[in-house]
């Protein structure tokens, strides 16, 4: 058995599409999920299945939680080896260390075309700085998120791919429960 992170994009954002955490881990208990973990009130899930593919993983979370939960939302799912490798290829280190809150990896569903992301770094007018590295975008936020016209909207449309964030902060909380790859 591995082990999977899933994360809904826009749950629990004042009264949108909220969810109880309890509710969350019995839906994905109920698909047969294993070791069922929450983390934080933003829809972050940890669990262990049965050798399938991400892909398949967000499918079935997705078609499921429109009928058990009455919730449409997005599942961004990637293995425990994924999340390690994405946390070893931050190439943001220093901002990592100094100021984890206002590193946001975006969670991207499909890898962006080559021109889009192009597009999206003549787009910012701000101080932000943004890289990607396979389907995460790592963006620092200088002046904080909510004061940046780089919202996920605009991520969003640039790039052509849907979107969810955690700050680095989340990141590697959800980084130490993952922990390994394998669930006993």
């Amino acid at each position: 058995m591995s082990t999977f992170v899933a994360l809904l994009r826009a749950v629990n954002l004042g009264s949108h599409q909220q969810i109880a955490m309890v509710a969350l881990r019995d839906f994905a208990t109920n698909l047969g999920l294993r070791d069922v973990r929450t983390i934080l009130q933003s829809g972050n899930l940890i669990f262990g299945a049965e050798s399938q593919g991400a892909k398949d993983l967000e499918s079935l979370l997705e078609s499921h939680a429109k009928t058990a939960l009455r919730l449409g939302t997005d599942f961004f799912v990637r293995s425990a080896k994924d999340w390690k490798v994405l946390v070893e290829q931050n190439p943001f280190p220093d901002e990592a260390r100094r100021t984890p809150g206002r590193l946001i990896v975006m969670f991207l569903k499909q890898p962006p075309s080559p021109g889009s992301l192009k597009t999206l770094r003549e787009s910012i007018r701000g101080p932000e700085v943004l890289e990607i590295v396979g389907r995460q975008a790592y963006v620092i936020y200088p002046d904080g998120v909510g004061r940046s016209r780089l919202t996920n909207a605009a991520i969003e449309a640039k790039l052509g791919t849907r979107t969810t964030g955690r700050n680095w902060n989340t990141v590697l909380k959800i980084a130490a429960l993952a922990g390994s790859e394998d669930v006993s």
